[in-house]
């Protein structure tokens, strides 16, 4: 109502002043109608006076932005095709943003979710994040920086409720665990420091929410509870608030249990035994006014006095600081390296979408020269055009990025529930937040101005009266324009993505038909702990051995052993050793830190490790024989300083026990793939026991058979000892894990490259033809050959492409170095890469260009001629 009072006095005084005028015309002596006419010339266009004024008044900006809107879905419905591919484009790309940025956010950016997760600090022990329990005891109780420290260490056991025991994963926590979170339980109650009283004092249980919800059914009737963990009783007496898994965000455990029971549930007792790093991870929150330079200078000082006061296990002790959602500085640096690649990689694409959608808009505003003349000539502003250009852009983008982030969030949610390892419940929970949907907005306003932006030159230099007069067919000279800078870049950042990618996949390649000093091929695992059983003392080596002597029987099986463990597994355990003269065994005169094995006979033959010298292991080589190792050839360089000779030799192991070496294995990867050459050693099983059993069967059958015998052959060994079987191959999830994650990503991103790359290149192209058919024409009825026509054509796409793909191809060798880092020998100066590249490059060339080049030589002059 407001505003038809507004127009209807505007009219009003219009008119009034007319009026006036035209009196004042006709006292000075004209005619009314001279007067009138008169009045109107210098009054001006009434219709544009009307607009000027609405223009100021502040409603109007929304009814000229209704009108900008009607606009531009008239001509998005004019133009189908096009904004089809214009909102596709940028659904893969913001799409592809909002799935890496949601991951980037989860692992990296997301703090917690617990109380002040500001001040939360992992502690670093050296090179590692494990501590022994004594020495965190000291660190809790002598420290000065934090409200309190709590450790903890994830482990399995056999968790029975009344039927079979199931594999369940543990974290085995200090008694004040839940107070240094600040959490609260959602059902039950937590454990606390006052429920410990010595070893085994606190069988408690407290269980994760999702493992609550899946496994009891969310019955609240689970509280007080007694259940059998690796066959000892223990009482639940609580189940842990929604979302909590402890510092590490990647990893969900099914319960927690006080560590003072780590005998039951490991089935040894190490607490006590200074050295031995029980705890995984030390964490606490630090105090008010506390810096975390502090906090390190006071955790040093506490090292000092260990290093004085227990100088053979925690010399040359420091300490540090990191982050707890990524192991720390272990899992940390190489994640936000790799995701930060990925960020960038995810921006080129969007960036390339940006470029090929300008490319479009800018050939689609030269199309519609002539329309933007006649509005120009006709009094429309540049601004207005402008303006009804930028809410084309915008409402495209707009669409385009709602359907970029329905897609992601699709993607999203079906990594939250991907199991990638499936030995390990590793869990992503990389849903996506405010964060994710403020970044996906940013980035859909940032892209819709982006390429809205590329025809703003054509319209600020548009003459309307030259257009008007000429026609819009009229040829400029040939020169660089923004298209051809912007397909450029577009190129350039599509060949990046398929190096990257094809960097990636040869790296992959090359790592799954690695050396890693055993043969996966043709071997199948079964993984247990007979500690989960109940099994202790000499009922564990006496059923192992029942065990490798069920498998040996299998037809077709060829070899068989077992380990506390196999290599890349995940699993370490480390010893310092010292050479045979040394005297002074402190940690800091040690000649190596070494991964270990207990190995049982037959494992290197099982696990197809050559024997370099010397032999194997034998059942004799018991507690009852001298300490005897088999040690690698790494070893033997660090250590001895040679591989030639060595077998007899003997090296001390921190407690001053003698090994000699009876053997000299092959070298391989034990903790990483891309790792450089480590030293390792091997124990007999009987000299160095465990309830930890991995064994391994080599057949010539297909695993799916030996995999169903093994099964058969452990229920009538003893039905109730839960286990994992699978072929080594799948075993490896965990070490081929970030590059096959890296493989994929990069894959994927570079598939999205090419077919942007394509829809640019055909944009260009197609644009070219268009604008040139007449030339084309002429030259055909001139009787130009076949190819001068295809280059008069296509010629400068072919160049723009040419030079794109070779500067796209040196950034991304550069860019491809980082790779190495993940993808265990990736390489950019692979031959293969190279032509794989430019191969990659003219195909996607012939085909965004084959349409258009059809268009080129069907042109039928007489035709064109006579439409002109």
């Amino acid at each position: 109502m407001k505003r038809k009072r507004m127009l209807d006095g505007l009219d009003k005084d219009i008119r009034e002043h007319i009026e006036a005028e035209t009196l004042e015309n006709i006292e000075r002596g004209m005619s009314p109608g001279e007067a009138h006419s008169a009045a109107l010339r210098k009054f001006g266009n009434v219709t544009q006076v009307k607009e000027e004024t609405r223009e100021v008044w502040s409603f109007m900006w929304f009814e000229l932005l209704r009108e900008d809107v009607r606009f531009s879905f008239r001509m998005m419905r004019k133009s189908p095709g096009f904004t089809a591919v214009a909102v596709l484009t940028l659904a893969l790309a913001i799409g592809a943003n909002a799935v890496v940025f949601s991951v980037l956010n989860a692992l990296i950016l997301r703090p917690l979710d617990v109380p002040h997760p500001e001040t939360l600090y992992t502690i670093e022990h050296s090179k590692a994040l494990a501590l022994s329990y004594p020495d965190y005891l000291d660190l809790r109780d002598r420290n000065r920086s934090f409200d309190g420290l709590a450790g903890y260490n994830n482990t399995q056991a056999g968790l029975d409720t009344g039927g079979n025991p199931t594999r369940t994963f543990v974290d085995e926590v200090s008694g004040n665990y839940f107070e240094v979170f600040g959490i609260r339980p959602y059902l039950g109650r937590f454990f606390h420091r006052f429920d410990e009283h010595g070893p085994n004092s606190a069988p408690y249980i407290v269980l994760n929410y999702e493992y609550w919800n899946s496994r009891f059914q969310r019955d609240p009737g689970v509280i007080g509870r007694t259940v059998q963990l690796n066959k000892y009783p223990f009482t639940i007496i609580g189940v842990a608030p929604p979302g909590f898994h402890g510092p590490v965000l990647f990893f969900t455990q099914d319960f927690f249990v006080p560590i003072v029971n780590q005998e039951q549930v490991e089935g040894q007792d190490s607490l006590n035994v200074r050295g031995n790093p029980s705890l995984l991870m030390t964490i606490g929150h630090l105090k008010a006014g506390a810096t975390p330079q502090q906090a390190i200078g006071d955790l040093n000082a506490i090292g000092s006095y260990l290093e004085k006061t227990y100088p053979k296990t925690d010399g040359n002790v420091r300490f540090g600081l990191a982050r707890p959602s990524l192991f720390g500085e272990f899992g940390g640096p190489p994640t936000r390296a790799f995701l930060t690649a990925l960020m960038l990689l995810a921006g080129l694409i969007l960036l390339a979408s940006c470029a090929n959608l300008g490319s479009l808009f800018a050939a689609r505003a030269a199309d519609r020269t002539r329309e933007m003349a006649l509005r120009l000539a006709l009094g429309a502003s540049r601004g207005r055009i402008l303006r009804a250009l930028f809410t084309e852009a915008l409402l495209i983008s707009v669409m385009g990025g709602i359907a970029g982030l329905w897609s992601g969030a699709l993607v999203l949610k079906g990594l939250s529930v991907w199991r990638p390892v499936p030995q390990f419940p590793v869990h992503m929970a990389v849903y996506p937040d405010a964060n994710v949907y403020a970044v996906a907005l940013l980035l859909t306003l940032i892209s819709g101005f982006l390429f809205g932006a590329a025809p703003v030159r054509q319209v600020l230099h548009t003459d309307p009266y030259q257009i008007v007069k000429s026609g819009s067919g009229s040829m400029q000279a040939r020169r660089i324009t923004v298209r051809d800078l912007l397909l450029v870049l577009q190129i350039a950042i599509c060949a990046v993505l398929i190096t990257s990618s094809l960097v990636a996949v040869r790296g992959l390649m090359r790592s799954l038909h690695g050396d890693y000093g055993f043969e996966s091929r043709n071997v199948v695992l079964m993984d247990t702990d007979l500690a989960m059983a109940g099994y202790r003392g000499n009922a564990v080596p006496t059923m192992q051995r029942r065990m490798l002597s069920a498998m040996q029987i299998i037809p077709g099986v060829k070899a068989v052993g077992f380990a506390d463990r196999t290599p890349l597994n995940g699993s370490m355990r480390w010893s310092m050793v010292f050479t045979d003269n040394a005297t002074d065994l402190r940690p800091s005169h040690a000649a190596a830190e070494v991964p270990m094995y207990s190995v049982s006979p037959g494992y290197f033959r099982a696990a197809g490790t050559a024997m370099l010298s010397g032999r194997s292991f034998t059942w004799h080589d018991n507690l009852n024989a001298p300490r005897v190792a088999v040690i690698n050839q790494e070893f033997a360089r660090k250590v001895f300083g040679s591989v030639t000779n060595i077998a007899g030799r003997y090296y001390k192991l921190p407690d001053g026990t003698g090994v000699q070496v009876v053997g000299i294995a092959e070298g391989g990867k034990y903790e990483r793939i891309g790792e450089d050459p480590e030293p390792a050693m091997f124990f007999p099983i009987l000299q160095s026991p465990s309830s930890s059993t991995t064994l391994l069967v080599r057949a010539n059958l297909a695993p799916s058979q030996v995999a169903a015998a093994m099964k058969s052959k452990l229920r009538q060994l003893d039905s109730g000892l839960p286990s994992l079987i699978q072929t080594w191959n799948k075993g490896l999830g965990v070490a081929l894990f970030g590059p096959r994650m890296a493989t994929i990503s990069l894959g994927v991103l570079g598939v999205m490259g090419a077919m942007l790359s394509i829809t640019g290149i055909f944009g260009i192209a197609a644009y070219s033809v268009s604008r040139r058919m007449k030339e084309l024409g002429i030259r055909i009825a001139l009787g130009a050959q076949r190819k001068d026509v295809l280059q008069a054509a296509l010629g400068r796409a072919f160049k723009l492409l040419a030079f794109g793909s070779a500067a796209g191809l040196l950034v991304g060798f550069l860019a491809s170095q980082a790779l190495a880092a993940i993808v265990y020998q990736a390489t950019p100066r692979d031959p293969l890469v190279l032509a794989g590249v430019v191969l990659a490059m003219a195909s996607l060339g012939l085909l965004a260009t084959w349409i258009p080049a059809r268009r080129a030589l069907s042109v039928n002059p007489l035709t064109l001629l006579r439409e002109e």
